[in-house]
């Protein structure tokens, strides 16, 4: 599901229009990515790299993939890796790109996760950057969902907004609390070990060009 993904561009630091309530969710992602302008810089996010970055590569999903920024770092870093968006046009972009940087561990699928039925006991890895929407997002039922297809030994890593950014008094219900967050999916407790559930503070430019911050929640469950 096309969310509030994770590669920034300069116009992400700008608030978004309030979503249509006539559109569907799958609409309104379409409308977002819909321009003829790439939303986010194609990077991968740094925390979610310093988090994976030790892991031995596997097969892995990435749920609201976005133009596949995270995807295509973990294909060119071993990983089998696979990202999933409601977005059509975000979709094909990643796929272009991936054409583009000669990527071909790489794969992308347009999915209603919403819908989404995984395999069980299939991948090594499930990532889900600034997976947030304001518009109908059943986040945790996802997530759990997700957390099946992991096999023993897997690990489910999440990292999304806890706070709007430093320079917003816009109030945000879609924030994140990590420590509420993983006690929701580290269930059964004697499946999940909880390797990371933190909030961690990394500097951005807001809007007018000033120093400022974000808040993330960072979260790493293991199966055990």
């Amino acid at each position: 599901m096309a969310t509030h993904q994770h590669q920034h561009s300069a116009a992400h630091a700008h608030a978004h229009p309030a979503p249509d309530p006539s559109l569907s969710p799958a609409e309104h992602w379409e409308k977002r990515y819909g321009g003829q302008e790439r939303v986010w810089s194609g990077r991968v996010n740094a925390t979610l790299a310093e988090v994976v970055g030790g892991f031995e590569p596997g097969t892995s999903i990435d749920l609201g993939c976005g133009e596949g920024g995270d995807v295509l770092w973990l294909a060119e870093q071993g990983w089998q890796a696979r990202g999933l968006d409601i977005s059509e046009t975000a979709v094909g972009r990643a796929r272009a790109e991936a054409d583009a940087r000669g990527v071909d561990r790489a794969t992308f699928t347009a999915t209603d996760l919403d819908a989404w039925q995984p395999e069980p006991d299939t991948v090594d890895l499930v990532t889900a950057s600034f997976f947030q929407s304001e518009v109908a997002l059943e986040r945790i039922e996802i997530l759990r969902r997700a957390a099946t297809a992991l096999r023993p030994g897997g690990h489910l890593v999440t990292i999304s907004h806890a706070a709007p950014p430093s320079w917003s008094d816009h109030l945000a219900p879609n924030m994140i609390d990590v420590h509420a967050e993983a006690e929701q999916l580290a269930q059964p407790v004697e499946d999940w070990a909880v390797e990371i559930a933190e909030e961690r503070r990394r500097p951005a430019t807001g809007p007018d060009g000033a120093h400022g911050e974000h808040v993330d929640a960072v979260l790493v469950l293991r199966r055990r």
